[in-house]
C-alpha cells in the first residue's frame, strides 16, 4: 500500500471509530426507549415515563425482567468508548447512563413494592396516563375502553406488590396514611358511572363520529365503569383500609427500611444528582436557614410590625386581609401575577416557546392533601381548597415557580426540543427542574414582581421552606426526627399554614430525598450564574445565560455545570436552540 494511502487510512480511523461509537450508542438508547415505552408504570426521578397506555403487567416477575433488561443495557453502555462520541452525544451519554443507573437501583431496592406516596398514587394518576383527553377517533375510544377493562388486573398486581412490601417492612409509614384513601373512595363509592372521571371523555364525543356509534361507545363505557372500574377501586379500598394501613410500618426514616442507609443514599443521588451525605446536606440546610432568617427579620421591619418573629408569623397566618374570600378570587389573583410576569419575559429570555399554559383548580378529590400548586406544560394547577391556608402574599413566588419562568416554561421548551433524543425530551430530573423553579422565584426580585414587603416576605418564606427541606428531610430519614419535630421546625421558621406544613411533612416522610433537590439545584444554578457574571464581566448577557440553561433540557447538575463552563469559555454566546439541544 502506498504510504500516502496508508496515512490517509490512519487519519480516517478516528473518524470511523467515532461514527461507530455514535451509531452504537444511538442503537442502544433507541432500542431501550422503544422497549421502555411499551411498558407501563416506569418512572424516572418520580416522574412517569411515556408509555403505550397498556396496564398489562407490573407484577413481580415483570419487575425482575425489567431489572435484567436494564443490567444488559448498562453492560452495552460500558462497552461504548465515550471518548469517540461527538460532543452532543457525550452529554446524551451522561444523561442516559444516569437514567439507566437509577432504573437499576430502583429495581434492586424494589421500589415497585411501594407504588404510592402522600403526594401521588397509581390509582389517582390513571386519568392522565390513560390519555382520556386525547381521544379523537373511534379507534382511540376503543383503545381507551380496553384500558378501562385492564384496571382490575392492574390493581390486583399492585395489591400483590404492596403485600410483598408489607411482608418485608417496605411500606409507606402508617403515620402519613390518614385520609389517603379518600381518592380511592371517590371512585369506589360511586353509584352513578357517569359521575366517574373516566366517563368524562364520552360526554363530548367528536362530532365526526356517527351518533349511533357514539351512543354505543357511551353504553360500553358505562358498563365497563360500573362492572369493572368501580369494583376494582372498591377492592383496592378494602385492601388499603383492612390490610395496608394496619400492617404499614410504624417507623418514619428511610434508613429504617431494609438496607435503609444504602436506600436513602440512592434516593439522594437520584433526586439531587450529587454525591452528598445526609450530614453534608443537613449542614447546608442549617446554614441557609440562618442566612434567610436574617433576611426575613429585615423585611419584617419594613412592614412596620411591632412584635416578635413568632408574633409576625401568627399575624400572617390569621389576618383575613391576606387570604382570598372565594376560590375565584384566588385564581384571579394568580392570573394577575402570571400576566405581570408575562410582561417581563422578553427582558430575561431570548427564546420562548410557542405553547402556552392555562390556570385550573386542583381536582376536588385530591385537593385536601395536594400541594399548593403544580405547573406543567399545559396547566398550572392552583389549590383552592381551604382558602385560609392559601396566603395571597405567597402567590407571586408560587406562580413564578410553577408557571413562567418556572416549570411551565421549562417543560414547554423541552417538548419543543425536537433535536434531542426522546429520553431527554420526555425526561425530568428533579434537581434541574425544581432547582430551576426555585431560581425562577429568585428572578421575581429582578423582574419587580414582589411589590410589597409582604410579597417579599412571601418570597423569603418560600426560600426558607426549601432550605428547611434539607434539614427536615435528613432529620427524618437520617437523624431520627419525629413527624412533630418536622412540623415544629417548619412552623417556627416559615409562614406556611398549618395545613400546608402537615401536608408537606407527610410528603417528605413518604418521598425520601426528593425534598433535597430544590435547594441544592437552586444553589447550583445561582453559583453558576455568579461564576459566569464574574468571568464574562460586561459581556455577560442574562438572556443568553438563561437560554443556555434551558437549552440543555433536564440534565444532572454536573452536566449543567460543564455546559456553563463551555458557555463561559466561548464568551457567553446565545445558544442555537436547533443545534445546542443535540442531534443524538
Amino acid at each position: 500500500m502506498p504510504w500516502l494511502a496508508l496515512g490517509a487510512l490512519c487519519l480516517a480511523a478516528p473518524a470511523w471509530a467515532a461514527h461507530g461509537a455514535n451509531a452504537r450508542f444511538k442503537q442502544i438508547y433507541r432500542t431501550e426507549w422503544a422497549w421502555r415505552t411499551s411498558q407501563f408504570g416506569i418512572s424516572a426521578s418520580g416522574e412517569s415515563q411515556p408509555s403505550d397506555g397498556r396496564l398489562d403487567d407490573v407484577g413481580a416477575a415483570s419487575q425482575q425482567r425489567r431489572l435484567e433488561y436494564w443490567r444488559k443495557v448498562m453492560k452495552q453502555l460500558d462497552s461504548v468508548d465515550v471518548r469517540q462520541l461527538s460532543p452532543e452525544n457525550r452529554v446524551n451519554y451522561a444523561v442516559y447512563r444516569e437514567q439507566i443507573r437509577n432504573f437499576i437501583a430502583d429495581q434492586q431496592f424494589k421500589n415497585w413494592q411501594m407504588p404510592f406516596n402522600s403526594d401521588s398514587a397509581f390509582w389517582s394518576d390513571l386519568d392522565d396516563e390513560l390519555g382520556g383527553d386525547q381521544l379523537r377517533t373511534v379507534q382511540d375510544y376503543r383503545r381507551y375502553l380496553d384500558r378501562l377493562g385492564e384496571i382490575p388486573h392492574y390493581f390486583d398486581q399492585q395489591i400483590a406488590n404492596m403485600r410483598l412490601g408489607l411482608q418485608r417492612g417496605f411500606s409507606v409509614p402508617r403515620a402519613v396514611l390518614a385520609g389517603r384513601d379518600k381518592s380511592i373512595a371517590a371512585v369506589a363509592e360511586l353509584t352513578d358511572p357517569t359521575a366517574c372521571s373516566f366517563y368524562a371523555p364520552f360526554e363530548h364525543v367528536p362530532p365526526d363520529i356517527p351518533a349511533d356509534e357514539a351512543q354505543a361507545l357511551r353504553g360500553e363505557a358505562l358498563q365497563r365503569i360500573r362492572d369493572q372500574v368501580i369494583p376494582a377501586y372498591a377492592k383496592l379500598l378494602k385492601f388499603f383500609d383492612d390490610e395496608y394501613v394496619p400492617q404499614a410500618r410504624t417507623t418514619l426514616a428511610a434508613e429504617a427500611l431494609p438496607d435503609g442507609k444504602a436506600y436513602y443514599r440512592q434516593q439522594i443521588r437520584e433526586y439531587t444528582t450529587l454525591d452528598l451525605t445526609p450530614d453534608q446536606i443537613h449542614r447546608i440546610g442549617l446554614q441557609q436557614v440562618a442566612k434567610i432568617h436574617a433576611e426575613m427579620l429585615a423585611v419584617m421591619k419594613q412592614t412596620g410590625f411591632d412584635g416578635s418573629f413568632a408574633d409576625f408569623l401568627h399575624y400572617l397566618r390569621t389576618d383575613p386581609r391576606f387570604y382570598a374570600k372565594t376560590p375565584q378570587e384566588l385564581l384571579d389573583k394568580t392570573a394577575w401575577v402570571a400576566k405581570e410576569v408575562d410582561g417581563q419575559m422578553s427582558r430575561f429570555f431570548g427564546h420562548l416557546p410557542r405553547k402556552r399554559f392555562t390556570i385550573v383548580p386542583v381536582p376536588a378529590d385530591i385537593a385536601p392533601y395536594y400541594t399548593s400548586g403544580r405547573g406543567g406544560a399545559d396547566a398550572y394547577l392552583v389549590n383552592t381548597y381551604d382558602l385560609k391556608s392559601r396566603a395571597l402574599y405567597n402567590m407571586p413566588a408560587l406562580t413564578l415557580h410553577e408557571s413562567y419562568p418556572g416549570h411551565s416554561l421549562q417543560l414547554e421548551l423541552a417538548e419543543e426540543s425536537h433535536g434531542q433524543p426522546a429520553f431527554r425530551r420526555d425526561g425530568y430530573i428533579s434537581a434541574y427542574g425544581e432547582g430551576w423553579g426555585l431560581y425562577s422565584e429568585y428572578l421575581g426580585n429582578e423582574m419587580g414582581i414582589y411589590r410589597t414587603p409582604y410579597q417579599k416576605f412571601g418570597f423569603l418564606t418560600y426560600q426558607m421552606w426549601r432550605a428547611c427541606r434539607l434539614v427536615v428531610d435528613t432529620g427524618i430519614h437520617h437523624l431520627g426526627w419525629t413527624r412533630q419535630q418536622a412540623i415544629d421546625y417548619l412552623t417556627e421558621n416559615t409562614a406556611l399554614s398549618k395545613l400546608e406544613i402537615a401536608n408537606e411533612v407527610d410528603r417528605y416522610i413518604s418521598w425520601p430525598g426528593q425534598a433535597d433537590s430544590y435547594e441544592l439545584g437552586y444553589l447550583t444554578i445561582l453559583r453558576l450564574r455568579a461564576e459566569a457574571e464574574r468571568a464574562l464581566g460586561a459581556r455577560f448577557d442574562i438572556r443568553a445565560f438563561h437560554d443556555t440553561v434551558l437549552s440543555t433540557g433536564s440534565v444532572p447538575l454536573p452536566v449543567l455545570e460543564q455546559r456553563i463552563d463551555r458557555f463561559i469559555a466561548e464568551g457567553g454566546p446565545e445558544p442555537d436552540f436547533g443545534h445546542d439541544r443535540g442531534k443524538g
